[in-house]
């Protein structure tokens, strides 16, 4: 593909999220100016399904924000490890100084992946929020901790982040609406669109491997509906492999997803690494190790980071430092008076790219200039995740 291509597809890109977003705006004109809660600190709580490295990123994004609108003053953020937000929430707590907010330590929650904890913890928190009413807004980090609080429930400010996509997964009513005065969840309806086109554009594959759970909720997570679309207009065959997810031993899920990457590599052209629990950073070099096995280009859903790690390309991490400051912006009009419900919910990542040219080595793809040119992070080498 001629440069001048990869730049208009860029810039198409760029052009349609900008006109995107003019259909959608806040139904008022709120501040987002540091103010107290009567003389008092706002109380945040957060809650999570379990650990997974998008959160992390966002919550780290979602700090940063504050720290530029002057909620929380300026200080480093010390490198996280894993995947938690328990560490980086007890540093908060202990070390983060605002007149205006409070990261209450006590109301930091996480599922561990395990059905029936999330259940007793959601059952905790609306308890929580009805009646000991000690928490201002909640922060659901991910598609299981929005469909657990984002209703009716209780009528407590919530902000739903780091979803796939929140409308098909049921949490909201549509990208423009909520459907409850006190909840808000972000929307990139695009994002794996621009994802596929890009990967595509770049590699030309025929035959496109997916793995996911196959139920509505997998499917949800892996963007199947938005990759047939794009399948659907280019021409390129989906062949799916089914994992578990979320199972008790997180163990099973990563080695489906090993067996998956095999049975995948023997039979498509590029694969689409999908965010499920078996995706993580103790499989990751094993499934870097099949895909480069089979000498098969990989696009992860997720981040950069996967890209760092061994898979060939990704949007750039640069997303999160714009994605955090929308929601920090978000959580500051909130408390300037907006209603959830009344602020825009549509935010698209800009179309910045992410590649590893180790693993373009190994592989045996050459990127040409123009795919070069259009990366915003490029890494030399294959980095082994840091566990906790």
């Amino acid at each position: 593909m001629k440069l001048w291509s990869k730049l208009f597809i860029l810039t198409v890109s760029l052009v349609l999220m900008l006109n995107f977003s003019a259909l959608a705006a806040d139904k008022g004109n709120f501040s987002t100016k540091p103010t107290t809660n009567n003389g008092k600190k706002w109380r945040i709580g957060y809650f999570e399904g379990g650990e997974y490295n998008a959160y992390q990123y966002n919550m780290v994004g979602i700090i940063n924000g504050l720290m530029s609108t002057g909620w929380i003053e300026q200080t480093a953020i010390p490198p996280q490890t894993g995947e938690q937000t328990k560490y980086l929430w007890q540093w908060l707590g202990n070390n983060a100084k605002s007149q205006y907010i409070e990261f209450v330590q006590d109301a930091h929650y996480s599922g561990n992946w395990n059905d029936e904890t999330i259940g007793k913890i959601v059952s905790d928190i609306i308890n929580r929020l009805n009646n000991t009413k000690d928490i201002d807004l909640m922060i659901a980090a991910g598609t299981k901790a929005g469909l657990g609080i984002a209703n009716d429930k209780h009528h407590t400010s919530t902000i739903v982040i780091s979803t796939t996509d929140p409308l098909s997964a049921g949490i909201i009513k549509s990208i423009q609406d909520s459907g409850y005065d006190h909840i808000h969840a972000r929307v990139d309806p695009y994002r794996h669109e621009r994802q596929i086109n890009i990967f595509h554009d770049i590699i030309g594959f025929k035959k496109l491997g997916m793995a996911y759970l196959n139920t509505d909720q997998g499917r949800s997570f892996a963007s199947f509906d938005s990759v047939k679309k794009i399948s659907e207009k280019r021409d390129f065959e989906i062949v799916s492999c089914y994992t578990t997810d979320e199972s008790p031993n997180v163990k099973d899920d990563e080695e489906s997803v090993k067996k998956c990457f095999h049975e995948l590599g023997k039979k498509v052209d590029a694969i689409y690494v999908t965010a499920q629990n078996g995706v993580n950073q103790n499989s990751i070099p094993e499934l870097v190790k099949i895909a480069h096995q089979y000498k098969i280009p990989t696009f992860s859903q997720t981040h950069s980071d996967e890209v760092k790690y061994g898979f060939l390309m990704s949007v750039s991490s640069a997303n999160y430092s714009y994605v955090g400051e929308f929601y920090a912006k978000t959580i500051a009009k909130i408390f300037n008076g907006a209603k959830p419900r009344q602020l825009d919910q549509v935010f698209e990542g800009p179309p910045k790219i992410a590649i590893n040219l180790k693993t373009a080595e190994i592989i045996g793809y050459d990127p040409p200039v123009d795919v070069l040119s259009a990366a915003d992070e490029m890494f030399q080498e294959i980095t082994t995740p840091k566990k906790d």
